[in-house]
C-alpha cells in the first residue's frame, strides 16, 4: 500500500507540472487588443533598452529559447507574432537569458559548460549500457566499470537540470518580472498572472530535475547489488 502511494506521489510530481503549465499558458494565450505590440516586438524593444548588442530575434519551431552561440532570442510563431499575455511574458523571459549572457553571469555560463559535457555524455550512455552485459562474460569488473561510466553519464544530465533551475528562476523572477513591472508594460492583474505563468514554467524544470535524480538513484541501486 505504501509503495502504491509513493508511486502515485512520484507520478503526480512528474505529470502535474506539465499539465498545469499547459493549462496556465493556454488560459493566457488569447489575443489582447490592449497590448501595443507582439511578443517579438517586445523582445526587440527590451534588447535595445538593455543595450544587448548583437542579439537578434527570430522565429523557431523548436520551442522558445535563447541561443548564446548565435546570440538569438528564438520564439515560436504564436509568441513572436502574438499579442497574448503568454507571448509577452515568454518573450521577456527569453530576453532575461540574453541579459544573463550579456552580464556574463556565472550560473548561466556554468549551465552552458555543463550542457556541452552532458551532450557528449548522452552519446556515451547507450553504448556503455549496451557493452556492460556483453563484457560481463569477459570480465565482471570491466562490466561494472562500464556500467559506472553509464551512470556517471546520466549524472551529467542531472547536473544540467540542477544548474538550470536557478538560471531559469533568475531569468523569470530576477529579470523578466522586474523588467515588466518597472517598465509598466502590464497592469496589476496582468502582473499577477505573469507571475503564475513563470511559476508554472519553473515547475516543469523542477519535475525534470526530480525525474533525473530518480533515474540516477534507480541505477545506483542496481550498481550496488
Amino acid at each position: 500500500m505504501i509503495w502504491i502511494l509513493v508511486f502515485l506521489l512520484v507520478l503526480g510530481l512528474f505529470f502535474f507540472p506539465q499539465w498545469w503549465v499547459g493549462r496556465v499558458l493556454k488560459r493566457h494565450s488569447d489575443e489582447r487588443d490592449d497590448f501595443p505590440g507582439t511578443g517579438g516586438e517586445l523582445a526587440q524593444h527590451l534588447i535595445e533598452v538593455h543595450g544587448l548588442e548583437g542579439v537578434k530575434v527570430e522565429a523557431t519551431e523548436g520551442g522558445d529559447h535563447y541561443d548564446p552561440i548565435d546570440k538569438m532570442v528564438r520564439l515560436t510563431p504564436d509568441k513572436l507574432d502574438g499579442r497574448s499575455l503568454t507571448a509577452i511574458v515568454v518573450a521577456a523571459h527569453e530576453v532575461g537569458h540574453a541579459i544573463q549572457d550579456h552580464n556574463k553571469e556565472k550560473t548561466f555560463n556554468a549551465r552552458i559548460t555543463a550542457a556541452k559535457f552532458a551532450n557528449v555524455a548522452q552519446q556515451i550512455t547507450p553504448i556503455a549500457f549496451w557493452l556492460s552485459p556483453i563484457l560481463a562474460f569477459v570480465s565482471p569488473v570491466v562490466s561494472r566499470l562500464t556500467l559506472g561510466i553509464a551512470i556517471l553519464s546520466i549524472l551529467a544530465s542531472t547536473l544540467v537540470h540542477l544548474i538550470t533551475l536557478p538560471v531559469e528562476w533568475d531569468a523569470s523572477f530576477g529579470k523578466a518580472l522586474p523588467i515588466l513591472e518597472k517598465g509598466e508594460y502590464l497592469n496589476e492583474q496582468d502582473m499577477k498572472d505573469a507571475h503564475q505563468i513563470l511559476l508554472a514554467a519553473a515547475l516543469t524544470y523542477v519535475a525534470g530535475s526530480l525525474a533525473s535524480l530518480l533515474n540516477v538513484w534507480r541505477w545506483l541501486r542496481y550498481f550496488r547489488r
